[in-house]
């Protein structure tokens, strides 16, 4: 309209589920940030796998319900309709699509439809422990051609997009490293007593307390993690290890924690963040990969020092602010949680070094910026 306002250019976000996890955790914190921007977003998402806690998407949103994690040609068919339905309706300027599933139907959908930009977002390596060997072959196959049909490639780690390259998706020119955006702020600027934040989740007050937070899946290695509490229990018995988060695997989890009693308790997922990582005296994570882990990047936002395994972006979040063993070295792992607990000054500089390192580098507001100026480039520069 001459002399009047332009309207808000439209960003249409594609994620398969939105799960209690690091995408959707990014999302909420993205969207909110670029909508401060003058943006105008719309999440559209699958359904949850059983035993996921879901997070509500904070703006407008809308679910799809034949979009789901497993492969199901039928439906997988009925979402690229209804995707397609959603683009014409919506128009968005940018299509920006999350995880493997809704990275192939939404970037499918918004070429077919000729959305001035395609960008998708790698917050792992979908091609290393997230699906079954036997099929990485086609998967490979599969990014490697939605790569050649999407204007902009962006990776939550350098070591994600490196690996990537190297498997020959996408060109370098094509790649932005942008890490995750998230709200830390109730964590920075919480100010809890230990003692109240265990006494607040009915834990005992003067034991070590090492936990793990996560979703219970394949992916996260809990065995391992029940494996470290036994030699660390063998040192220092009076230790306890807890596990926060939920999924398919618990109940198999609790039936292998059976052995080690008292010593290992499940929580469930605990909503209070600010309180349980004040409770915790080290992080670990036995992941057997990760992008960029949002437990340890908490983890660090509270001060408190971790122990990881050294796996896709694991380095990168931790920096200073804990220890790294070898992927599966259970021994390794232990070693290095009894270390920390010896040397409380040692560790006390860890979670110092590590707060420092993720105040700020995780900033939505920051995070939005940057994308919201990767969007415009495109615009400007691209086929719009």
């Amino acid at each position: 309209m001459a002399g009047g306002k332009e309207p808000p250019l439209r960003v249409l976000h594609v994620v398969t589920r939105m799960n209690i996890g690091g995408p959707a955790r990014h999302l909420v914190a993205l969207t909110r940030g670029l909508r401060d921007l003058g943006w105008e977003t719309l999440i559209a998402h699958g359904e949850l796998e059983p035993g996921e806690g879901e997070l509500s998407p904070t703006g407008p949103s809308e679910r799809l319900a034949t979009l789901r994690r497993p492969l199901d040609p039928v439906a997988d068919l009925r979402t690229l309709s209804a995707l397609s339905r959603l683009i014409a309706r919506y128009r968005p300027h940018v299509v920006h699509t999350h995880m493997a599933k809704a990275g192939a139907l939404g970037r499918s959908a918004a070429r077919r439809a000729r959305v001035p930009a395609i960008v998708h977002t790698f917050h792992g390596h979908v091609l290393e422990g997230y699906f079954a060997s036997p099929s990485n072959s086609a998967f490979l196959v599969a990014e490697r051609r939605l790569a050649r049909r999407t204007d902009a490639l962006v990776a939550v780690s350098t070591s994600t997009r490196d690996d990537l390259l190297r498997l020959g998706i996408g060109r370098p020119g094509q790649w932005h490293v942008l890490p995750l955006a998230l709200d830390l702020d109730p964590i920075l600027g919480a100010r809890i007593d230990p003692t109240d934040a265990r006494r607040s989740l009915g834990l005992p007050r003067d034991v070590p307390l090492i936990g793990t937070v996560g979703r219970l899946v394949p992916i996260k290695n809990h065995v391992l993690f029940l494996e470290v509490a036994r030699r660390v229990l063998e040192r220092v018995p009076e230790a306890l290890f807890v596990v926060a988060g939920d999924g398919e695997l618990r109940p198999m989890l609790e039936a292998e924690a059976e052995s080690l009693g008292e010593r290992v308790r499940f929580l469930g997922w605990v909503r209070e963040l600010p309180e349980l990582y004040a409770a915790l005296d080290v992080v670990t994570l036995t992941s057997l990969n990760e992008g960029a882990p949002v437990a340890l990047i908490e983890a660090l936002a509270a001060g408190r020092p971790v122990v990881a395994t050294d796996v896709g972006g694991v380095a990168e979040v931790i920096e200073d602010g804990g220890l790294l063993v070898p992927s599966n070295d259970g021994r390794g792992l232990a070693d290095a949680v009894v270390t920390l607990l010896e040397d409380p000054a040692l560790a006390a500089r860890m979670g110092a070094a590590g707060r420092r390192a993720v105040a700020g580098r995780h900033s939505a507001d920051r995070m939005a910026a940057a994308t919201a100026d990767l969007y415009r480039a495109l615009l400007l520069g691209g086929r719009a």
